[in-house]
C-alpha cells in the first residue's frame, strides 16, 4: 500500500505531520488535527467560535486538496481546551458547521484537553474522510 501526503500551499507549512494522508486502496483520507493556524503560522482569533471556524476551514482545505469535501467526512474528533466556552457557544459553532459543511454530520467526538501544541489554540479538529 502506498500513502500520498497532502500539504496544500494555502495552509501553514506543517512541521512534524502531514495535513492529510490518502491511501491507495479505498481513497481514505486521514486528516491531521487542525487548529486555527493562519497561513502566516500564527493562531487566528482569540475566541472559541472564531478559532473553530478557522480550524474547520483548515481541515476542509486539506480535504479539498486531497480531492474531497465536507460531505466525505466519516469521523471528526474535536479537542477542546475550554469545554464551558464551547458548550456556551455551541449554537454559534453549529451554525459555522452548517454553513461550511452542511446539515449532515459524521461520527463525532469532543474531548476536553488541558492544552494544545500551540498555547494560543483553543480547539483542534481532526478527521477521516472516505472519497468516492
Amino acid at each position: 500500500m502506498t500513502f500520498e501526503r497532502i500539504n496544500p500551499p494555502l495552509l501553514a507549512r506543517p512541521r512534524g505531520f502531514s495535513h492529510a494522508v490518502v491511501t491507495d486502496r479505498r481513497r481514505t483520507v486521514y486528516l491531521a488535527g487542525q487548529t486555527a493556524l493562519g497561513r502566516s503560522g500564527t493562531i487566528v482569533g482569540d475566541d472559541i467560535v472564531t478559532q473553530f471556524e478557522q480550524a474547520l476551514l483548515n481541515l476542509l482545505q486539506a480535504l479539498s486538496a486531497a480531492g474531497g469535501s465536507g460531505d466525505d467526512l466519516t469521523s471528526v474528533t474535536i479537542y477542546i481546551v475550554d469545554m464551558e466556552a464551547y458548550q456556551a457557544h455551541s449554537r454559534e459553532i453549529g451554525k459555522v458547521w452548517q454553513r461550511l459543511v452542511g446539515t449532515e454530520y459524521p461520527a463525532m467526538a469532543g474531548l476536553g484537553v488541558a492544552r494544545l501544541w500551540d498555547k494560543a489554540a483553543l480547539i483542534e479538529i481532526q478527521g477521516v474522510a472516505v472519497l468516492d
